[in-house]
């Protein structure tokens, strides 16, 4: 469900009114996370290494509360759910953009995750879920990256994630991780939270 709230009565008060009209409102942190564990579920299940990292991002978020507002259009909106969006290579060649509702359920998850995403390449249209909070994700994975900065349109405020192919070095598997939110949703401190929260969930998958 979204729903209009006024941001005076919200913790984002302040953010709103410094930043609803800043022309750059968008920050970006950037952080190599250890992607070992997920690496090897993904060898030994057959579940995909992209899936399993979104659902991580979910989890993480889903534990801090500013990832359930969002601003747009000038407004503040309040979601009591979230859906993390991926980028599908499609059957013309180009790409779609497929939004997946998040759930604590894992299984459940990629089993969405499967048959969105097959019917989004087959379909060759993008999906998208309106009433949740949607944060976006990106995997270049032809190349390795240092980081990635997403351009700001002005039209989509959403959270957004992006990363290369994962780094194997000995017993360890490395990922850079962009992300880049709006200063109005929430500040540095929320952020570093979620990206250490991020961490976590992937050590305890």
């Amino acid at each position: 469900m979204k729903q209009e709230v006024n941001p005076k009565d919200t913790c984002r008060a302040r953010a709103f009114d410094m930043w609803m009209q800043s022309p750059m409102p968008m920050v970006t942190l950037t952080k190599t996370f250890n992607v070992t564990r997920i690496r090897k579920l993904s060898k030994r299940t057959g579940m995909k290494f992209n899936m399993l990292l979104c659902w991580c991002v979910g989890k993480a978020a889903s534990k801090i509360e500013e990832f359930y507002m969002l601003p747009e259009g000038g407004k503040l909106y309040k979601y009591d759910r979230l859906a993390i969006n991926v980028i599908v290579n499609n059957a013309n060649g180009g790409i779609c953009s497929c939004d997946i509702p998040y759930g604590e359920d894992l299984q459940q998850f990629n089993t969405d995750y499967m048959i969105l995403t097959r019917a989004a390449s087959v379909s060759c249209e993008s999906t998208s879920l309106e009433d949740s909070m949607v944060i976006g994700t990106s995997a270049v994975v032809t190349t390795e990256l240092d980081s990635i900065v997403n351009q700001y349109s002005g039209v989509f405020n959403n959270p957004f994630l992006a990363w290369s192919r994962f780094r194997r070095c000995l017993m360890k598997t490395t990922l850079g991780i962009s992300f880049q939110f709006h200063h109005v949703q929430m500040d540095g401190g929320q952020a570093a939270m979620f990206l250490n929260e991020l961490q976590n969930t992937i050590n305890k998958i």
